[in-house]
């Protein structure tokens, strides 16, 4: 049932989104599509050891504002991405199954008050999650976990344009995380699992053309709980305060324009969650692929 009202809550609040869209001309909207793969195979006359493999990545990036009221700003943001890997085989030359390298769903609505003062308040929720969780081995879980970020605070835009913004924001948040878990190794019964913490959450959004074929996109998410549900599920343990660590979710890219429809793009993402790992988690790639702008 809970899972069922956070979608709910999803569908509506991106709906809303979707009806201003559909009925006003004058929402800023972005949405790019792009697809990047690299293919090499080798026949079984090859006898020098090498291997083929395919890479295939679908990304999805989409910015959808609107100043609704004289003194109510929404935005709504969407970055989707799903990708796979198959390798083959040195000897046989068979192929593998394919193996996911690359998987986010990250929906987030912002509002904010603009009052014209130093500082604005704003309201945001925040849905992440991955399309497939295969960590249960051949038991594949779908949109699996889900975490869910409510928050309120203030914000200050200290660039503000046509093309290029910064948005900065502190607040108070709740994260709810949902993970359907399962029973048995070798059974598909899941357990939903409930984890709720609240703290104080530092956002930084960052979007910058700097020419005319290249642009910079960044967010940074600090994170820092006062409080967790589960917590007396570690008392007595090494790991008893880990979930008081300053959680870190860093993300840039740099796109290039090579042409109209073909882009490099050069993404790190940088995570640290002690709770999950001591050491922090550094993801880079560099693609060169198709590119569509819908608008």
């Amino acid at each position: 049932m809970r899972n069922k009202l956070i979608l709910l809550l999803l569908s509506l609040l991106f709906g809303l989104g979707h009806y201003y869209l559909a009925g006003a001309s004058n929402w800023e909207k972005t949405l790019d599509l792009s697809l990047n793969a690299t293919q090499s195979s080798y026949s079984n006359s090859w006898s020098g050891g090498e291997a083929g493999n395919l890479s295939w990545t679908i990304n999805a990036n989409g910015i959808f504002k609107r100043q609704l009221t004289p003194i109510f700003n929404l935005k709504n943001t969407a970055k989707l991405a799903f990708g796979q890997t198959s390798t083959q085989d040195k000897d046989t030359k068979k192929w593998s199954k394919p193996l996911k390298t690359t998987d986010q769903i990250d929906l987030e609505s912002v509002g904010l008050f603009t009052l014209e003062s130093f500082i604005d308040p704003f309201v945001a929720l925040r849905f992440q999650s991955q399309f497939l969780d295969a960590s249960g081995g051949s038991h594949n879980r779908y949109i699996n976990p889900m975490l869910l970020t409510q928050s309120a605070g203030i914000a200050k835009q200290p660039l503000k344009g046509e093309k290029n913004n910064i948005l900065l924001r502190l607040g108070l948040a709740i994260r709810e995380n949902i993970d359907r878990v399962l029973q048995l190794p070798d059974s598909a019964t899941t357990k939903t699992v409930t984890a709720t913490d609240g703290g104080l959450e530092y956002d930084a959004d960052i979007n910058l053309v700097l020419s005319d074929k290249l642009a910079y996109i960044g967010k940074l998410t600090l994170y820092k709980a006062f409080f967790f549900s589960k917590k007396n599920d570690f008392k007595g343990t090494p790991q008893a305060d880990y979930w008081k660590a300053i959680d870190v979710n860093w993300e840039t890219s740099l796109m290039a324009s090579i042409s109209k429809y073909v882009q490099v793009v050069f993404y790190t993402q940088l995570l640290y969650d002690k709770q999950i790992g001591l050491r922090g988690r550094l993801k880079e790639t560099l693609s060169l692929g198709l590119t569509y702008k819908m608008f």
